[in-house]
C-alpha cells in the first residue's frame, strides 16, 4: 500500500507531465489555426466581427466599399485605416476606382 506522501508526489509528477503535454498541444493547435487563417485569408478582426465584437468595444458596422485598387495585384483599399504599401508614395488619384 502506498503512503499519502507517495501519492501526493505521483500527483505532482502527473500534473507536471499533463502541463507539458497541454503546452505542446496548445502550441501545435495555435500553429494549425494560424495556418488555416493564413490559407483562407482570415484576420483576427474577421473573427471578432463574426462574433459582433471589435477591439475598441464599438459596434461593428458594415464593411466600406473600396475606393482604390492596385491594377497590378488587384488589391483594394477603402481609404480608411493605414495606407497600404502598394499605394505609399504614389498619387491616390491614379488608383481611384471609377
Amino acid at each position: 500500500m502506498e503512503s499519502y506522501k507517495q501519492l501526493q508526489e505521483q500527483i505532482k509528477s502527473l500534473q507536471s507531465k499533463a502541463e507539458e503535454v497541454r503546452r505542446s498541444e496548445l502550441s501545435r493547435t495555435i500553429s494549425d489555426i494560424r495556418a488555416k487563417m493564413e490559407e483562407l485569408g482570415i484576420s483576427v478582426d474577421d473573427l471578432q466581427r463574426a462574433q459582433g465584437k471589435q477591439k475598441s468595444g464599438r459596434k461593428v458596422s458594415a464593411p466600406v466599399a473600396p475606393k482604390y485598387q492596385d491594377p497590378a495585384s488587384g488589391k483594394t483599399w477603402s481609404g480608411r485605416g493605414k495606407e497600404p504599401k502598394w499605394l505609399a508614395g504614389r498619387s491616390k488619384g491614379d488608383f481611384l476606382i471609377r
